[in-house]
């Protein structure tokens, strides 16, 4: 064998461990990034809990839609940055925790009710016998309670009880649009049942009065109903389900009950969460989930659900923030178009204005009307 020959070979050889070399490393580069191993167990332990029992209404679309704030965005390149802008997530145990609601019953703003009063006292376990088996008039919830003497407050008729007045009510809209003539119909026939089980005789509000308050509070709703939606997608390798969850466990969100969902959990007990986050569900399902590529996660915030003084938008910018510099994102519209930083600060103006807005209508972001009226 000649020189030549010998030089052909080591050359070749050489060409070969490069192409493979490059190939291992252009593999390994675009595989999904998985956790580290030596922080996999502290940062599972917060996933392993539960998302509250309260579940937010199901946010569709992206950007911002609501009267007011769906022109808050801006087109353009640059990529966002929240230098200045950001809220510390440690601060948030310092957030105050909204004061307890007591409006959570029957309302006359939200519902139309019907007045029930009995013969005679009337237990509670006989009101709950009485009751229809499905809660709904259509698509809006119905309700019957009962004025406890005791506790001079109404309740859902509780066994042990006895009761002299009942209301029955229906709520006037939600997002599924306002009360109508047939839904009160029904609800009128649902609570003279109810009336004629327990002896009772139920004053009924005039449904063409009911149905115009209904029409007038649904155009009011659908005027001041926000709801963000932001998109982060990885810039280069996707994502596995397991780093999603390790670095968002960091920022304190956990495990919601859906496959490939999170939530930042609110600063209260029984209340909704501030934040949700949001992946593909097969990936989050898959026989080996650190295989499953993620390319794009979702940040929803629920605007009329979560009390203003747990600055849930500031939260929401920060989460953003947060995991776009650790898991290498982008912070885009649904259209893939980078939000650059200037398209947040309108949208915070028009936020307060918003719960402004609500304010003024008794009907608070994150109380526990709102959380009716916007569901």
């Amino acid at each position: 064998m000649s020189n030549f020959q010998l030089g052909l070979i080591i050359a070749g050889a050489l060409v070969l461990i490069v192409v493979v070399a490059y190939n291992a490393w252009t593999t390994h580069r675009n595989a999904p990034k998985r956790p580290r191993p030596a922080e996999a167990d502290p940062a599972q332990e917060p996933v392993a809990r539960h998302e509250p029992a309260f579940d937010g209404a199901v946010l569709t679309g992206a950007g911002l839609t609501g009267a007011g704030l769906a022109g808050s965005g801006a087109e353009g390149t640059a990529e966002p940055g929240f230098d200045g802008h950001a809220v510390d997530l440690r601060d948030a145990l310092d957030l105050p925790v909204p004061t307890a609601e007591r409006r959570g019953g029957l309302d006359p703003l939200i519902d139309a009710i019907a007045p029930i009063v009995a013969e005679q006292q009337v237990s509670g376990d006989a009101a709950l016998a009485a009751l229809p088996p499905t809660r709904r008039a259509g698509s809006k919830p119905f309700a019957v309670e009962g004025f406890n003497d005791a506790a001079q407050q109404w309740e859902t008729p509780q066994p042990g009880q006895r009761y002299l007045q009942f209301q029955a009510g229906v709520q006037l809209a939600n997002r599924l649009g306002a009360l109508n003539e047939i839904e009160f119909s029904e609800f009128v026939m649902k609570a003279q049942g109810f009336a004629d089980a327990i002896n009772a005789a139920p004053d009924f509000p005039d449904m063409l009065h009911e149905v115009a308050r209904a029409r007038e509070l649904d155009q009011f709703a659908s005027e001041h109903d926000a709801q963000l939606t932001f998109v982060l997608r990885a810039r280069h390798a996707a994502w596995s389900p397991g780093y999603v969850q390790q670095n968002a466990a960091r920022l304190g969100l956990v495990a919601g009950a859906i496959p490939g969902r999170l939530v930042l959990p609110a600063q209260g007990p029984g209340l909704p969460p501030v934040l949700t986050l949001t992946y593909d569900a097969q990936a989050a399902m898959s026989d080996d989930p650190e295989q499953s590529a993620v390319r794009d996660i979702v940040l929803s915030l629920d605007v009329a659900q979560v009390h203003r003084s747990q600055q849930p938008f500031a939260r929401l910018r920060e989460v953003a923030a947060a995991l776009g510099e650790a898991m290498d994102g982008v912070l885009c519209d649904q259209n893939g178009t980078p939000l650059p930083a200037m398209t947040m600060e309108p949208i915070a103006a028009d936020l307060e204005q918003l719960y402004d807005k609500l304010d003024s209508r008794e009907l608070s972001a994150g109380s526990a009307l709102a959380r009716r009226l916007f569901s």
